[in-house]
């Protein structure tokens, strides 16, 4: 059986529940950011404001392109935080960090989400999905070149 945008509906339903999961770990990584950019301290105080910010002003965006992916695919996303803190890898982060903890911590979030957008990437292949595969390549592509441009910023 077909959903309305012809796609397999057992497969659309695999996809949306990966989608939610992808969704509760960005808001999750979303709210990490923000402390991080409302708590950094250190001499890189300027740089790494300003980076959060940055990191999360993206990650907002892709939470609303999930969410709409998930509708598109004819799902339901998850909106209540309660759903995000159950369904999420990526932990609520409630300590302060400064300068480079705060930036190894981004690198292991991002870790998590790549993770989950290759596997995303793939069962999306597998249903002919090109509108998800086209936006987890994206993703992937982007995040790939931040992690390096973080870890650099470690080295």
């Amino acid at each position: 059986m077909k959903n309305n945008i012809g796609l397999d509906s057992k497969k659309s339903e695999e996809l949306v529940d990966l989608l939610n999961d992808l969704l509760a770990n960005y808001q999750v990584f979303y709210q990490n950011l923000r402390g991080f950019h409302w708590n950094v301290k250190g001499s890189k105080f300027f740089e790494l404001h300003l980076k959060f910010e940055e990191l999360y002003d993206d990650a907002i965006i892709k939470i609303d392109e999930i969410a709409e992916r998930v509708l598109t695919l004819q799902g339901v996303p998850f909106h209540t935080y309660e759903d995000y803190l159950k369904n999420s890898s990526i932990k609520s982060d409630k300590r302060d960090k400064v300068d480079a903890e705060a930036v190894k911590t981004i690198v292991e979030n991002f870790s998590v989400l790549i993770s989950k957008e290759r596997k995303i990437l793939s069962k999306a292949a597998d249903a002919e999905d090109e509108g998800t595969v086209s936006q987890m390549s994206d993703y992937i592509t982007q995040t790939e070149k931040t992690v390096w441009m973080l870890n650099a910023y470690l080295s």
